[in-house]
């Protein structure tokens, strides 16, 4: 089995499912802790910020790591956009269909929020989403603003079952202006090329962690980066057994895992 320096790892229905525990996954966490291996958690949630993530981890999961091992696309949209930029957002202006996590990245790297022709339409996952967002938004893409998309998601996975995720939500958009957001991420090489450069390690020497395949582990394929999906979450092994491109480990606990 190869041996691998580093890991980005899911969280919802790898980590957790809700508020429910998964036990095998804070021992997975806590054998990368007694072995010194850098890890991230990479989320595609962007409603809470990475301190808000930790804390949960901490309070409820009884997984206890860093604000700076979080990495969400709020931030890799804020890494993405820098680039775009020569390193210097302030000025530019966004409108943000989100919740705290993603409007605090954006704010915290000097976007200034705009209803009238924004530089840049941020969307994603907001739980008080309304017309008026929707239309504002619609408005801003059709008029030239760039259109970005925090992931891709269609649903979540928490106690109550598969809920709608920020795909949805982004869609509803998209069919509006007719125009395809700018995803960064999961399954998009964005946000793991993002995360590599965060951990400092290379994509042959780090596993993607997680249990939906067509995020976690197509996000691998699209990194070149190898797989471990765990059925804990969202995927089926007998859905997975149809696709064309496997992922390069399978689990059904993360128990089975040795790091």
């Amino acid at each position: 089995m190869k041996s691998y320096s580093a890991y980005l790892i899911d969280l919802d229905g790898t980590i957790y499912r809700g508020s429910d525990r998964i036990p095998a996954a804070k021992r997975f966490v806590e054998r990368l802790q007694a072995k010194h291996i850098p890890f991230l958690f990479l989320t595609n949630n962007t409603t809470k910020t990475p301190a808000a993530v930790a804390e949960n981890l901490s309070k409820n999961h009884d997984i206890h790591v860093q604000v700076d091992q979080i990495y969400t696309p709020s931030l890799a949209t804020v890494s993405y956009l820098k680039a775009k930029n020569q390193g210097d957002l302030s000025g530019k202006t966004v409108y943000v269909i989100g919740e705290i996590g993603l409007v605090s990245a954006l704010l915290g790297a000097g976007m200034k929020l705009a209803e009238q022709n924004p530089d840049y339409t941020v969307v994603g996952l907001d739980y008080d989403v309304t017309y008026h967002k929707f239309e504002v938004a619609t408005l801003a893409v059709r008029a030239g603003s760039t259109f970005i998309g925090t992931n891709a998601d269609t649903n979540l996975p928490n106690e109550r079952g598969l809920v709608p995720g920020a795909g949805s939500v982004i869609s509803l958009v998209e069919h509006a202006t007719q125009q395809q957001a700018t995803y960064i991420g999961k399954p998009e090489a964005i946000i793991v090329n993002a995360a590599l450069a965060v951990l400092g390690q290379e994509a042959e020497n780090t596993l993607i962690v997680g249990d939906n395949y067509e995020t976690d582990i197509r996000a691998g394929i699209n990194a070149g980066v190898d797989s471990l999906l765990v059925y804990t979450g969202v995927s089926k092994p007998e859905v997975v057994a149809q696709k064309e491109i496997q992922p390069t480990h399978q689990v059904n606990s993360l128990d089975e895992w040795e790091v």
